[in-house]
């Protein structure tokens, strides 16, 4: 027998298949005591708006990219690995990375890339490449609060920026086809 060949089902027998309680934290709390708010992660993806068909103002790119970003964060694994970004941040500050020293997380250094891979993992996890893309956009230009984010919650908050944004451009334009 192959791996392939079992159910799902039959590697975790008597698991539900959906989340029967409600959560006690939720992620946008998590941001905020962090200091990034829903308006800051909003104001940093208009800094990089361009106008296309559906999304003809910034002001309907705030509406969309708002909806687009709760509907993002409904998603548990999604609110896991910004949380993941999350914590390596405090334990960052505090000097606790493993096999990293204080003085090398607040430099930034170059050769640490689990910062990138968690942040185009998180827009890759939202749009695919097209959330990849625009993940380099937002992490070479730094815009908004990504300008003033640790080494990790730059790349964590550009990613869920990029994949949210890619899907508020990709979204939009498919409303406005759909009208004509």
């Amino acid at each position: 027998m192959k791996l392939s060949d079992i159910e799902e089902r039959d590697l975790k027998k008597g698991q539900p298949e959906k989340i029967e309680e409600k959560a006690t934290v939720n992620i946008l709390d998590v941001l905020a005591e962090e200091g990034i708010s829903v308006q800051d992660l909003a104001d940093t993806a208009l800094e990089m708006y361009v106008p296309h068909p559906g999304l003809e103002t910034r002001e309907k790119a705030d509406v969309l990219f708002k909806r687009e970003l709760k509907y993002a964060l409904s998603d548990p694994n999604l609110c896991l690995l910004i949380y993941s970004g999350v914590l390596l941040e405090r334990e960052g500050r505090a000097g606790n990375l493993p096999n990293l020293s204080k003085s090398s997380y607040e430099k930034d250094l170059t050769f640490i890339i689990a910062d990138e891979v968690l942040g185009t993992s998180i827009a890759t996890y939202i749009s695919g490449s097209k959330g990849a893309f625009e993940f380099v956009r937002f992490d070479k230009q730094k815009p908004g609060i990504l300008a003033n984010l640790g080494p990790f919650m730059d790349d964590v908050i550009g990613g869920l920026i990029g994949g949210v944004s890619s899907n508020m451009y990709s979204r939009g334009m498919a409303e406005f086809v759909e009208k004509d």
